[in-house]
């Protein structure tokens, strides 16, 4: 292989990596408190605690259901209140519905919204990636 392939190649591999980056949704994330079952995907099967609820934004009828979230705090949801985020993701699995209403995009266990954020904050700002 000539130098000027290696070079097409090696350019053709960086424009590749560089649109194939994950893109990041952004919305908002409260809490929800124990007891975790039954949950609407999975009956009474315990699926631990680091799961969430899904509004009606991302539960697309059901199909939410077992999907993994990367979710990270990036700033409260209120002006003027002291900053929230822990500076850390957390990954949840969906297996519940926030129906209509629902205050949050992602409703987040108790346990995985106080990994990202003050739990006192009760709704945040985030970016989450499935």
């Amino acid at each position: 292989m000539g130098a000027g392939m290696r070079v097409l190649t090696i350019v053709g591999i960086a424009i590749f990596c560089l649109t194939h980056v994950a893109y990041a949704a952004t919305g908002t994330a409260t809490y929800y408190t124990p007891p975790y079952v039954p949950s609407s995907c999975y009956g009474n099967q315990n699926n631990g605690v680091m799961i969430a609820a899904a509004s009606p934004a991302i539960w697309n009828n059901r199909a939410a259901c077992g999907r993994m979230y990367r979710v990270r705090c990036t700033g409260p949801t209120n002006q003027g209140v002291p900053q929230p985020c822990r500076g850390q993701s957390v990954v949840v699995k969906i297996v519940d519905y926030c129906p209509p209403g629902c205050a949050g995009t992602i409703d987040l266990s108790q346990e995985a919204f106080s990994k990202i954020a003050d739990p006192n904050a009760g709704k945040i700002n985030i970016e989450y990636t499935q």
